[in-house]
């Protein structure tokens, strides 16, 4: 005799079969419609044999009618309830709900071939999406770069399909001929977990390398910097992200061009390492220097412990006074506290997407202050004349 956690325990089983890169609760979810539509078990009964109350299974089952708005979506919870009644024998093929093994996902769900790498990576550039018309037997991924005349990449249904359970991508809009995809951050950290599989690996990189999933918070790049020991220029790995200028080096303004120059981002960058030597920020841990024995400054010639913060406490209200009011605030937050610019904008009262302006002016006074202007290269007083 079939029982009511044998029917569920099915359900849940081709729920995260079909859906083995989504979140666990798109799985449930699933499960629990499936043996409330497609076997006819009652919502209470469903709730007891799981342990959940009623509301909970109505609220999943309620979440599922909404996502078969999705036309692609609608055609795999189709199929599936199909293939679970059709196969009178998948009710004794999987475990029961108190096996474990009822709740495991495939091994390694999220493994990206390279086609649907550079599908995804075409998806991700700005104003991109995929479209899947109805009848078609390939899905297109359209782009700016050309317009949109063409598709810049056809992947099979069987791939969108796949991205969709993943999560990867979602419904933006749809029609009676067609629906638009775009993509979803759960989209972008595979993106990135595969981009730094496949990536070759640098003879410098960091103090520890970074894994798949830590690859994916960060943005890699590079920093020259001098070798403290021995004086010589070095090329090091360095995680962008951390600072919110290494997010706006990588943007690009209006006109294709980058938002940061260079020579911007140095400045900012050493306005921060200033402040951090200076030791004027707000400490968040236990001060142990009531706790240590004095030490004698004046003992022996050279350069006390006291004078490298207060050389860089002399340095920092250098550049704050070159950069003066206004301008001063901007550079404090975003380049020390590491604000971002919509939280520096909320608490300075300044209009929205005025904070580029207002940072960028500052960092051309710190450039002027720090004279690196010698290593920018190519003469850009016409475009600073535009920023300002």
């Amino acid at each position: 005799m079939i029982t009511v956690p044998d029917t569920l325990a099915a359900c849940t089983s081709l729920a995260i079969t079909t859906f083995a890169g989504a979140s666990d609760t798109r799985a449930n979810d699933v499960g629990y419609y499936l043996a409330h539509v497609e076997a006819g078990v009652p919502m209470r009964a469903i709730a007891r044999a799981d342990g959940r109350t009623p509301s909970t299974v109505l609220r999943a089952v309620r979440r599922v009618e909404i996502l078969r708005e999705d036309p692609l979506l609608d055609q795999v919870l189709t199929t599936m309830g199909s293939s679970f009644c059709s196969d009178a024998s998948r009710l004794t093929a999987f475990p029961s709900p108190d096996d474990g093994e009822t709740r495991m996902k495939p091994a390694d769900p999220t493994k990206l071939t390279k086609s649907e790498t550079i599908a995804l990576a075409r998806l991700a550039e700005p104003d991109s999406f995929l479209m899947v018309a109805k009848g078609a037997e390939k899905a297109g991924v359209f782009c700016r770069k050309n317009q949109f005349r063409r598709p810049l990449s056809l992947i099979t249904l069987k791939t969108a399909t796949r991205f969709l359970t993943n999560d990867w991508v979602k419904c933006a809009s749809k029609s009676d001929l067609s629906a638009k995809y775009e993509m979803t951050a759960v989209g972008r950290a595979a993106l990135k977990r595969a981009e730094a599989d496949i990536a070759p690996k640098p003879e410098h990189a960091y103090a520890e390398t970074p894994g798949l999933f830590s690859s994916q918070h960060q943005m890699a790049g590079e920093r020259r910097i001098a070798n403290p020991k021995t004086g010589e220029i070095e090329t090091i790995r360095v995680n962008l992200g951390e600072s919110p200028l290494g997010w706006l080096a990588r943007r690009n303004d209006a006109n294709g061009q980058p938002l940061l120059q260079p020579e911007e981002v140095e400045a900012g960058e050493r306005l921060r390492e200033d402040f951090e030597m200076a030791q004027i920020g707000p400490k968040i841990g236990q001060d142990w220097r009531r706790f240590l024995a004095p030490v004698d400054g004046r003992s022996g010639p050279g350069r006390t412990p006291s004078e490298g913060p207060m050389f860089a406490r002399e340095r920092v209200s250098a550049a704050l006074e070159a950069l003066g009011p206004g301008l001063s605030d901007a550079a404090i937050r975003i380049c020390c506290f590491l604000e971002g610019l919509e939280a520096t904008e909320r608490r300075m009262g300044w209009s929205a997407r005025s904070g580029k302006v207002v940072l960028k002016l500052a960092l051309q006074r710190l450039v002027d202050h720090y004279r690196l202007k010698a290593k920018s290269g190519p003469d850009r007083s016409g475009s600073e004349q535009e920023a300002a």
